[in-house]
């Protein structure tokens, strides 16, 4: 079985790129993981997927000041050398103009911590807990020009407890965001590939 080449672009630690990687490695997974990429030099994610045996390189978005689409062309390069067929944002903490997006459209993936539409943006977990929800979660879906508005992939749900802090609700989040992102990406490799094998009239 062919496996579709994915990269994964973080900002930081990027610990649901290292949940990807290590389920990329299983012989039946639709999909591998071959190029980490990151706006900031000294993300740690970027050792820690090296230490995996992923590629893993910076552009850094500070010598392109404002140009935000510049930088975006920096990556989409990288991207497109790689062979990419698949991006997963992991901890991307860059909103991407419409270049880029629709570039990767219908093939690019975000995984956000709240159970969209609800809390978009940033401090999910502490709004979450200022509402007085009584559940929480996690969200994969497509990304378009809308900020975390695209079409939902998975979504995982947990209680919000009594007494909850941020961290404690964030770290049980976390847990699922772990285990429905590969399950996501999975499905959509698995949609593309047929796609794309489907014969031609």
């Amino acid at each position: 079985m062919s496996k579709m080449r994915v990269a994964v672009l973080i900002s930081g630690r990027g610990s649901n790129m290292e949940a990807l990687i290590k389920a990329a490695r299983a012989p039946d997974y639709p999909a591998e993981i071959v190029l980490v990429l990151s706006n900031k030099p000294d993300a740690a994610g970027l050792e820690i997927a090296r230490g995996l045996g992923v590629q893993a390189e910076a552009v850094p978005a500070k010598p392109f000041g404002k140009d935000r689409a510049a930088h975006e062309l920096a990556l989409d390069e990288r991207l497109r050398a790689a062979g990419v067929e698949i991006v997963c944002l992991a901890g991307y903490m860059r909103l991407l103009t419409p270049y880029l997006v629709g570039r990767w459209a219908g093939r690019m993936l975000n995984i956000h911590p709240s159970l969209l539409p609800a809390y978009p943006g940033l401090d999910t977990h502490a709004r979450a807990l200022a509402a007085g929800e009584t559940k929480h979660g996690c969200t994969v879906h497509l990304v378009t020009e809308g900020m975390d508005e695209g079409p939902v992939i998975a979504q995982a749900e947990v209680p919000v407890l009594p007494g909850d802090t941020e961290e404690a609700l964030a770290a049980r989040v976390l847990a699922q965001e772990h285990r429905i992102y590969p399950a996501a990406l999975a499905r959509l490799a698995e949609k593309i590939r047929l796609r794309e094998e489907a014969p031609r009239r």
